[in-house]
């Protein structure tokens, strides 16, 4: 009785709860709008948060969005020959009101695509078709329409030179409506430049950064970074660490700061933590391609200093043995949970005493190429001796068949903790073989998430499903590095079976051997889901290491 008031409303904030559970789960969200009206109005505003960025490749929420422009402006599109009937008369929900995470960088490559499918045009006229400006005239009204019903809670700006004019557009519309900015809570900002910079370019960064300083001050999530020629940009004129400082000092509850590597000294950078307005607030740093090893500072001064600090995240960072001396000496109870490790020559002993103060807290590990199988092999077993809690652990380059099985051990150690596996060997047959043939009876119960970039024997992934039969897992990628296209029909086959009698998987990408994407193949991806499988465009859906740890911590 009391499952059913609270499945009917009766209670609407227990079931809203149990709905946001689901944010991620974006099939069974689906099969929640079909329930009744009730759940189809918690549903809806989830799925359409952040439509840009869901990997199902299917773009017509566009045209949902597009309901709302004036007939001048759906004028304008017909006049760039678009479908006539491609935008709907009527919508049941006001769409854009629901937008909460907009990437600029993703909303031109999804409206690219976009434009292809929505265009109306005959073999002659393909060729002169102005796809920039009508991506950039879409581009525009997109940003109109959510700054006039969106609130923004983050917003991820991705600035390179030839996308200059699509800049423009969004620095003047935030300038006429600077509300649609102003309670942005995750900012990152990403402006790269390996040629000459214009005068006006140069001044609408400068504009920009001090609109956010301005307008901006709920920022919580900080991730800045300028890549450009230092031979073009003057260090002393450097508006980047003008306004980076403006930006910090103008907030007052900064949670998390992500340093990169790029033109923008980390000297500067660890410097600006002095800026902020509350630092016992800041609980989460992470270092990305920074190299430590030609800076004469102490670390340890400056991050014992921030009394709120709980996690911080080395990601692909050149490290000395001076660096790692300080990380071990720190006294507070800061907890390493991301470690990159993209070293040749590793201190063992070393590593060994950083393992035993941090390897506790690690969460998520991966490490490089390193120049001896020796070391390789101490490195595992040192993993497994300090580190049972990860939750993401990559497979590639550092491990050959030498050690493999000391990594399965490794696996096998960290057991139900392990949510993420990342397999990288797209080039060696007799390793792809091992891991297929053993994996599978190792894999914990369930996984969130494995990738599986290798060369696939049919024989041997037939034994990898029969030995994971137990094992649930959420969302699997495969990138079949075997170009025989019978192979790939047959493994298409098996992993329907594999899905028929008991659900084992949610989600699946998969490239085929000659490059086809199955997202693309829509029969077959509508085959797949007549079996309980979505399917995923595979590159939108791989894990990026850095984006992953932002978004978990």
């Amino acid at each position: 009785m009391a499952c059913l008031k609270i499945f009917s409303g009766v209670f609407p904030e227990i079931m809203e709860e149990i709905i946001r559970y689901l944010r991620n789960d974006f099939s069974t969200l689906h099969s929640c709008i079909l329930v009744n009206r009730f759940w189809c109005r918690l549903t809806i505003p989830l799925l359409w948060e952040d439509p840009f960025s869901i990997a199902t490749r299917n773009f017509h929420f566009i045209e949902i969005y597009l309901h709302e422009l004036n007939n001048d402006e759906k004028t304008k599109l017909i006049n760039y020959r678009m479908k006539n009937d491609i935008i709907p008369l009527n919508t049941l929900f006001n769409y854009s009101s629901f937008i909460k995470k907009l990437n600029t960088k993703h909303i031109i490559y999804i409206i690219e695509i976009w434009i292809k499918e929505a265009r109306s045009l005959t073999n002659k006229d393909r060729a002169g078709y102005k796809y920039k400006e009508c991506t950039r005239l879409v581009y525009e009204f997109l940003f109109k329409i959510f700054t006039n019903n969106a609130n923004l809670n983050t917003f991820e700006i991705v600035l390179m030179g030839y996308r200059w004019d699509f800049f423009e557009d969004i620095f003047n519309i935030s300038l006429s409506n600077p509300n649609f900015i102003r309670n942005i809570k995750n900012l990152t900002l990403y402006v790269s430049y390996k040629n000459a910079v214009t005068t006006i370019e140069y001044l609408r960064i400068e504009q920009f950064l001090s609109l956010i300083s301005s307008k901006c001050n709920l920022i919580t999530s900080l991730d800045l970074r300028l890549d450009y020629n230092e031979n073009i940009i003057n260090n002393d004129n450097n508006i980047f660490k003008k306004f980076t400082s403006d930006i910090i000092k103008s907030q007052n509850g900064i949670k998390k700061i992500l340093f990169n590597g790029d033109s923008f000294d980390i000297l500067d950078k660890l410097y600006l933590l002095k800026n902020l307005n509350n630092p016992n607030l800041l609980k989460t740093i992470i270092f990305n391609e920074i190299n430590f090893t030609n800076i004469n500072i102490n670390i340890i001064e400056i991050l014992e200093k921030l009394n709120g600090l709980e996690s911080f995240h080395i990601l692909n960072c050149k490290l000395n043995f001076d660096n790692i001396q300080q990380l071990i000496n720190i006294t507070k109870p800061f907890k390493l949970r991301s470690l990159f490790i993209n070293m040749i020559v590793v201190n063992i002993e070393q590593f060994q005493l950083l393992l035993e103060v941090y390897g506790k807290y690690l969460e998520n590990i991966k490490f490089g190429k390193l120049s001896d199988n020796e070391s390789k092999e101490k490195l595992i077993n040192l993993m497994i001796k300090y580190c049972p809690k990860i939750r993401y652990f990559e497979l590639h380059k550092s491990v050959d068949d030498r050690n493999i099985h000391s990594t399965f051990n490794l696996i096998k150690n960290i057991g139900y903790n392990l949510n993420y596996l990342d397999i990288n060997f797209p080039q060696n047959f007799n390793l792809c073989s091992i891991i297929l043939q053993e994996l599978g009876q190792i894999l914990p119960k369930k996984l969130k998430y494995l990738n599986l970039n290798i060369i696939i024997n049919l024989n041997d992934f037939k034994i990898f499903l029969n030995n994971s039969k137990n094992t649930f897992i959420e969302k699997l990628l495969i990138l079949n590095n075997n170009s025989n296209d019978e192979n790939d029909e047959r493994i298409l086959i098996y992993l329907k079976e594999h899905n028929m009698k008991i659900k084992r998987l949610n989600y699946l990408a998969y490239v085929k051997g000659n490059g086809v994407n199955l997202s693309c193949m829509k029969n077959e991806a509508k085959e797949f889901r007549s079996y309980g499988i979505q399917i995923l465009n595979y590159n939108d859906s791989s894990i990026q290491f850095v984006d992953f740890v932002k978004e978990m911590y």
